[in-house]
């Protein structure tokens, strides 16, 4: 092992979701906890009596602990019902991402062994018809009617509570969280009540809730991210939690901001990129006079403390924390926050570590840092280089999961004897201990000569060039090659005059967008040609591009190793 090591003491131990559920209960029951947006919260006592009533319905499915039961859904008060109600069980929750596939909804199913299923109304006929392939138990998250089970006239009574105590202890299984990640294969990551327990805790000491902040839910509940940061860290808060019925469109989201005035959310930078580039950056291009005074730092840092002022009415007037993680902010639209004095956070962790590794709250953001190593977490950089410092990011704690789901051996490549987990990230750490990332392992590119080049490092250059919207870079028969999403709607209306002759202007572009590029980055850094790909590059939950789909398909025949990309 090597230098560069954060570590602090184990504090926060020892606990269950039940367990914090009942002490939020007990301490916060007649406060707010849950409802859609412009609708009456129910309480966290009420929240209870559904939990206690759910619990019952199961008992009765026949459900023991240590089921399965997976629970596939949209965003709703009832999903973090039967998230509780299945956990507080002793039962396993096995989360699904509601863009999965039905092959891919059909393989968690049997993969996990799955008991039950739980399933809201708008996501049912995505498996209706493969009903021989479901668990025997199936129960609609909406109004957690029976829709098929083994014990004749199965309902739910709103009254009844479990008929035996449940003792869960916190390194029992809670969740199995299947990743879509960006290789092409999800794995069964399992979480124990400990590790997220743990993580929401720690959580909590980068930016203090209470009863009085009010959460708004935009990312899917079945992510890591959300679940222990967006369930699990209000819950032990007593914060109340709202969600959209709709996802979540400007018509849609801007009344909810302004009805619910949310103190604190969470999201990935895809949400706060659009609203930079669509709504803010195009508000200061409007005439040449502010063209200029917006080249200028000094007017600049002014021009964006307005609109950092008007950003925050926007959502609502009240936002104390506007949580950033799951993929790379691009630097502009950083530097932008900070100007602006919104209060952004900045956040880093894989579901392997339920999610939080590093994090800081919105007083002590570093540009493109995502912060130091959260209280109780061992961070080290695995063999650094000896000039950069760079290196695999290796973590341990009890934060950190128990493995693959029947999965020894991918379990064996990322979890050491020792404990420690590889992260599969590159990074650095700087004087102070703030984590710098510099990309994922493989997606590293290694040169001819043996120079390492990170793609992501070259991306964010790509995506702060004018007109575009997001990229990739991929090699290409040995040689660098950008693939580049633009922004036709603002490059249609800039250049709407010259009609028939755009694409004439798009060629022109790529070309200075190659130059550009490789005015910036070294020489072996250089790419080669720049691809407009007319279409927006798939993504996973947390808006990373699968990057799978776009490696090449054949050996290169020249300079560099075949990319092996997640």
């Amino acid at each position: 092992m090597t230098n560069n090591i954060i570590k602090m003491d184990n504090g926060d131990r020892n606990h269950t979701i039940p367990s914090l559920f009942r002490e939020t209960v007990r301490r916060a029951g007649n406060k707010n906890a849950m409802a859609y947006a412009g609708e009456i919260p129910i309480t966290w006592s009420q929240a209870d009596t559904h939990v206690q009533a759910l619990m019952a319905l199961l008992e009765k499915a026949g459900i023991q602990p240590g089921d399965r039961v997976v629970l596939l859904s949209t965003n709703m008060p009832n999903w973090g019902i039967a998230y509780f109600a299945i956990v507080s069980s002793g039962a396993v929750v096995v989360p699904v991402l509601p863009d999965f596939t039905t092959g891919e909804i059909l393989n968690v199913i049997d993969h996990s062994g799955a008991s039950a299923l739980f399933v809201s109304s708008s996501l049912y006929p995505k498996v209706e018809e493969n009903r021989e392939k479901l668990p025997a138990t199936i129960i609609m998250t909406d109004d957690f009617s029976v829709v098929r089970s083994k014990r004749e006239g199965l309902s739910l009574d709103p009254a009844a509570k479990p008929a035996r105590e449940y003792n869960v202890l916190p390194d029992d299984l809670a969740a199995i969280i299947y990743t879509s990640g960006t290789t092409g294969k999800s794995k069964g990551v399992m979480l124990t009540h400990e590790n997220i327990t743990f993580n929401a805790l720690k959580g909590r000491k980068i930016h203090y809730l209470d009863e009085n902040d009010r959460f708004l839910s935009v990312l899917p509940l079945s992510h890591t991210y959300e679940n222990t940061l967006g369930l699990i860290l209000p819950m032990l808060c007593g914060s109340c939690i709202y969600y959209l019925r709709k996802p979540p469109s400007p018509a849609i989201l801007l009344p909810a901001l302004a009805q619910i005035k949310p103190t604190a959310m969470l999201t990935v930078p895809l949400i706060i990129e659009k609203i930079y580039f669509n709504k803010i950056l195009p508000s200061f291009g409007k005439n040449a006079l502010l063209r200029k005074l917006y080249s200028k730092p000094f007017f600049r840092k002014r021009l964006n403390a307005i609109a950092g002022k008007k950003l925050r009415k926007t959502f609502g007037g009240c936002l104390r924390f506007y949580g950033i993680g799951g993929a790379k902010l691009k630097r502009n639209v950083e530097e932008f926050l900070r100007e602006a004095h919104f209060p952004y956070a900045i956040g880093y962790g894989l579901t392997e570590t339920s999610p939080l590794l590093a994090g800081c709250g919105p007083s002590n953001t570093l540009l493109e840092s995502t912060g130091p190593a959260i209280e109780g977490i061992e961070l080290i950089i695995h063999n650094p280089d000896p000039e950069t410092g760079e290196g695999e990011i290796w973590a341990r704690g009890p934060n950190v999961m128990k493995g693959y789901y029947r999965e020894p051996e991918l379990t064996a490549e990322v979890l050491t004897e020792d404990g420690w987990f590889r992260t599969g990230d590159l990074g650095r750490f700087d004087e102070s201990g703030n984590l710098f990332i510099k990309g994922r392992l493989k997606n590293m590119i290694v040169g001819s000569s043996g120079e390492n080049i990170y793609p992501e490092e070259i991306e964010s250059i790509i995506n702060n060039f004018e007109f575009v919207n997001e990229s990739i870079v991929v090699e290409q028969k040995g040689r660098l090659v950008a693939l580049v999403h633009l922004n036709m709607e603002e490059l249609e209306k800039k250049y709407q005059h010259l009609k028939n002759d755009l694409e004439a202007k798009i060629e022109e572009l790529k070309s200075d967008l190659k130059n550009y590029v490789n005015s910036k980055v070294n020489r072996f850094s250089q790419i080669s040609r720049v691809d407009h790909h007319e279409t927006p590059f798939q993504k996973t939950a947390t808006q990373k591009i699968k990057r799978f789909l776009y490696k090449e398909k054949e050996a290169p025949k020249l300079g560099f190793p075949t990319i092996n990309s997640q």
